[in-house]
């Protein structure tokens, strides 16, 4: 068989051979040595390399989640402190997503009529974190704290209940939005599938267990055409990603109740909306855009139809919320072991009252005093389904739901919030 060195200098007629004994020969020899060598260590550092770039990239990843420092006496009794109940009976409650829109308002609420409140949030970047912030500031003015960390990571979780006996916990935190949902498919799996779980992890084998109520969606109707729409009716079709996952967690949420005997609440908003809001809503982005002078994009359903929506007050969502907590029973589990059977529940929180976009921004042009300039286009297919309405005859009866705002007065509302927080002055930003 012919040798490498063969290879590279073959016998061919015409062509020279050199002796293998030649001085020459031998410095070539030596001088491929060296280099061969010289090639696999540099295989082997650009190996090294790509592998500590792979190590550092997860690291990186990571660190999105899990690289907020917690733990230390310090940060003990500040839990301590903040899950501290002030009123006979008083509730011990961890709210997750605690400084978004709607978990803002509900640990407020707990706060004030004397129940022990703890939050817990990531400060994601999905809508502007200094509007999170500035959340946090106004929880902590009022004695909560806030807890800077992931759902996903259980050792957090763990020592969470481990220096609290929480007695509820209202899980408010999720990846929201349908239309984002076709652009960041993965957080909606972490958030609203892992993070559930991760937290149900968590409740289960606590000792004693916590009630659970949590966030669903009006989402989970998806296609659904019959209204308005109630707890027994089919939510087999989502019509997006946001749905899908919600409709998995209440999957979830009931295998949970089912072996380790959780009480489970599953809350189905509808459309909040209100001061302190998200900024990806509609009622929030035209508001805006009609104070800057920018056009807002109307979107209309098939036949010309106006879309509409069951925009409901986030004061009235608070008080579903509360009456969800008061009423939720215990949770029947021990060790991780279910003792008993425990409660699952599922409720729509809704006005019950559809409004119609073109509505919805007819009311803002009054109270902002300024004309839209509006597109109207065909509603594309992002997800977004064309009508919400509620029935909310279970939650009236059973949790004393009863809303109490129409939108008209909680747009005025939020508007005045609006031009208080952004800094304007008869519809003009103060410089």
């Amino acid at each position: 068989m012919p040798s490498l060195q063969d290879e590279l200098f073959p016998s061919t007629p015409g062509k020279f051979k050199m002796d293998r004994n030649h001085p020459m020969n031998r410095q070539f020899h030596r001088c491929f040595a060296s280099t061969t060598t010289m090639f696999f260590w540099a295989l082997f550092l650009i190996a090294l390399t790509a592998s500590y770039l792979s190590f550092q990239s997860f690291v990186d990843s990571g660190s999105r989640y899990f690289s907020v420092s917690w733990g230390g006496i310090q940060w003990e009794k500040q839990l301590r402190h903040s899950a501290q109940t002030h009123r006979p009976n008083g509730l011990s409650v961890l709210v997750t997503g605690a400084a978004g829109f709607v978990g803002t308002h509900v640990s407020l609420a707990l706060k004030k009529r004397g129940d022990g409140v703890v939050g817990l949030d990531n400060f994601n970047s999905y809508y502007d974190p200094s509007l999170k912030k500035a959340r946090k500031s106004l929880l902590s003015d009022h004695g909560i704290f806030v807890v800077h960390g992931d759902l996903n990571d259980a050792r957090l979780l763990e020592k969470l209940f481990d220096v609290v006996v929480f007695s509820h916990v209202m899980h408010l935190a999720a990846q929201a939005g349908v239309r984002y949902a076709m652009e960041n498919p993965n957080s909606y799996v972490h958030s609203n599938i892992a993070g559930l779980v991760t937290l149900l992890e968590a409740c289960k084998s606590a000792n004693p267990q916590p009630a659970v109520v949590w966030a669903s969606s009006s989402s989970v109707y998806g296609l659904n055409e019959k209204v308005p729409f109630s707890e027994s009716d089919r939510t087999d079709q989502p019509a997006s990603l946001y749905a899908a996952t919600k409709k998995a967690g209440e999957e979830i949420t009931h295998t949970y109740n089912h072996i380790y005997g959780l009480s489970i609440t599953g809350l189905r908003f509808f459309t909040v909306y209100g001061p302190w809001g998200r900024p990806d809503m509609a009622y929030f982005s035209f508001t805006r855009n009609i104070l800057q002078g920018k056009p807002i994009t109307v979107f209309r359903g098939k036949n010309r139809v106006d879309l509409a929506r069951d925009f409901t007050y986030i004061d009235d969502i608070v008080k579903g919320c509360l009456g969800s907590l008061d009423t939720s029973g215990k949770s029947t589990g021990s060790g991780g072991k279910k003792t008993g059977p425990a409660a699952y529940r599922i409720f729509n929180l809704g006005n019950t009252s559809p409004v119609t976009v073109p509505t919805l921004v007819s009311i803002l042009e009054r109270h902002l005093k300024v004309k839209a300039k509006k597109n109207v286009v065909e509603m594309p297919g992002n997800g977004d389904v064309p009508f919400t309405h509620a029935n909310i005859s279970s939650a009236r009866k059973e949790l004393g739901y009863k809303p109490t705002t129409d939108l008209q007065t909680g747009l005025k509302k939020f508007v005045r919030w609006y031009l208080s927080y952004y800094g304007y002055n008869h519809g003009k930003p103060v410089n």
